[in-house]
């Protein structure tokens, strides 16, 4: 036991060694500004290309199986807001302006969204259909990927699995079996990559209903959006063994956020 306690504090330690601490992001008026620690030997660039590469095949294969849709008036809708919201993205990160973005709809039952390291969107169109979602509603969605994409989680979350794969080699090299890798590692996801997704969960939501408002985009549609969601998922696991908040802690953070964003989604209503 005391060598897995060990392997547990040798991982965070090699993981603070080989990070550099930044701030992806400014906080804007939802105050986003938690430290992230990335780590040094893997670039933003170098993430971005190995990105690219998947989402290219991505849009290869759709458009092989025929469903990759650029013309329907879903479509329209999807590249209409992704250009509001886009054009937001530098209030957070002055870089983004500067991103080779790209968007897509996918014709696909899947209640599912996502955008990429470097600003690769898809939407899939089952997400629209089957939760019959307003614009507002999408903003919200699209927003909310688009944040994950600005904070850069998919490196961060790659920098903590580098610093898991080095402390068990190093396990390994010191006499702790296979085994208790095994529950070291887990150790580890649940101390350092579960809780930390659930609060990237969180930072997205946030960021991303300020980009919407920013957009013009009723925040209080990120509500109603959950709600969609809650009832099209049914029943999720605890949320404390999930990297994923519950529906409710979800909602009840973007109903404390929705007063500071409102000022601005009232300010581009009236652009």
């Amino acid at each position: 036991m005391a060598k897995l306690f060990y392997l547990s504090g040798l991982t965070a330690a090699l993981f603070l060694a080989g990070c550099q601490a930044v701030n992806t992001t400014s906080g804007g008026a939802v105050g986003v500004d938690r430290q992230q620690y990335m780590f040094s030997m893997l670039s933003t660039s170098e993430v971005n290309q190995m990105y690219a590469q998947s989402y290219q095949q991505t849009l290869s294969e759709a458009s092989q199986k025929g469903v990759l849709d650029k013309s329907s008036a879903n479509a329209r809708r999807v590249d209409a807001i992704a250009k509001r919201l886009i054009a937001q993205a530098p209030v957070f990160r002055p870089d983004a302006a500067q991103w080779a973005w790209d968007v897509n709809l996918i014709d696909n039952d899947d209640l599912n969204a996502n955008c990429g390291p470097g600003g690769k969107i898809i939407v899939y169109s089952g997400l629209i259909e089957k939760l019959n979602l307003t614009d507002d509603e999408l903003a919200a969605v699209m927003g909310h990927e688009i944040a994950h994409a600005l904070r850069e989680h998919s490196r961060e979350a790659m920098s903590k699995a580098y610093g898991v794969q080095m402390a068990s080699q190093i396990g390994s090299v010191l006499g702790v079996g296979q085994a208790g890798l095994g529950m070291a590692n887990a150790g580890v996801e649940y101390l350092m990559t579960l809780p930390n997704s659930r609060g990237n969960e969180n930072e997205a939501d946030l960021i991303g209903l300020e980009l919407a408002a920013r957009a013009g985009y009723n925040p209080n549609a990120s509500i109603s959006l959950w709600q969609k969601m809650s009832k099209a998922g049914g029943g999720a696991p605890p949320e404390f063994m999930s990297t994923h908040p519950s529906s409710s802690t979800r909602m009840a953070s973007l109903q404390a956020a929705i007063p500071k964003v409102m000022p601005l989604y009232e300010q581009a209503k009236g652009r």
